[in-house]
């Protein structure tokens, strides 16, 4: 099977779009695995079908690189709706559906995206950590040196703990500093840490306001592939308008030879 595709990254989080608005396109595990894979296939960190949904400009499928649909990519969602743009879908607004629910999204001036995140409706606070939900179960750790942390083996054992799974959960290494917050990510389905994670700086930034007054906030984020800016509307361990905002990246556009 010959299959056209799309590459797009969002600070630095990698993704192979696909336009499946005809359904005819059909992937295994295997076969999205092998896709993702940055040695034998086209290499990325995720794969999203754009396909149809009817009351909205088009639905968002996604799947880890291991090959399995997943939840919520903010990272993702920002390429799809630029993906979208591209494909003349829409203009500068979306409306579209993913695993989550709906989502709002805006290509700014600028040609960055602004994604409506799920509203975050509890958090765990627990001993040096919180646990919340912004479309993916996110574990952030609060750490004084996050750039010599060992974020692959430490984010594997703390996703691999017995009280998360069978499904794990994806886990955030911050610390504050001049900018706002500097987030590095262990990601499930991907197992292994990504350059940004988009759920999860989300979770990152409203985690670190847990023990602040209730009120607005914007966080701006430092990650190891770029910047990215949180806002929402915090209401004890509750926030409401959540805002994620960052670029949203054509790389190139190819056809590729998939095995049946």
């Amino acid at each position: 099977m010959l299959l056209h595709f799309d590459k797009y990254q969002g600070t630095g989080n990698d993704f192979i779009l696909i336009d499946n608005r005809e359904g005819k396109i059909q992937l295994s595990a295997t076969q999205i695995g092998w896709l993702c894979h940055r040695r034998f296939g086209i290499g990325a960190d995720g794969l999203m079908l754009l396909e149809n949904e009817s009351g909205y400009d088009f639905k968002m499928v996604y799947y880890n690189a291991d090959g399995n649909e997943s939840t919520m990519c903010g990272n993702g969602g920002r390429c799809i709706t630029a993906f979208a743009h591209r494909l003349g879908i829409m203009q500068n607004n979306a409306r579209f559906i993913a695993i989550d629910g709906e989502h709002y999204a805006t290509i700014l001036a600028d040609g960055t995206v602004s994604l409506q995140m799920q509203d975050v409706k509890e958090m765990f606070e627990g001993d040096g950590y919180v646990q919340l939900n912004t479309g993916s179960p996110h574990y952030v750790l609060f750490s004084k040196d996050v750039q010599q942390t060992d974020v692959y083996t430490e984010g594997k054992r703390i996703r691999n703990l017995d009280r998360y799974q069978p499904k794990g959960i994806n886990v955030n290494f911050t610390e504050h500093n001049d900018n706002g917050i500097f987030v590095r990510t262990y990601e499930r389905g991907v197992e292994d840490e990504t350059l940004s994670c988009g759920t999860g700086v989300t979770a990152a930034a409203i985690a670190v306001n847990l023990s602040a007054p209730d009120g607005e906030y914007t966080v701006n984020i430092d990650t190891p592939g770029g910047k990215l800016c949180v806002s929402y509307a915090k209401n004890g361990h509750t926030a409401t308008n959540v805002v994620l905002t960052g670029n949203a990246v054509f790389v190139y556009t190819g056809t590729v030879e998939v095995e049946n």
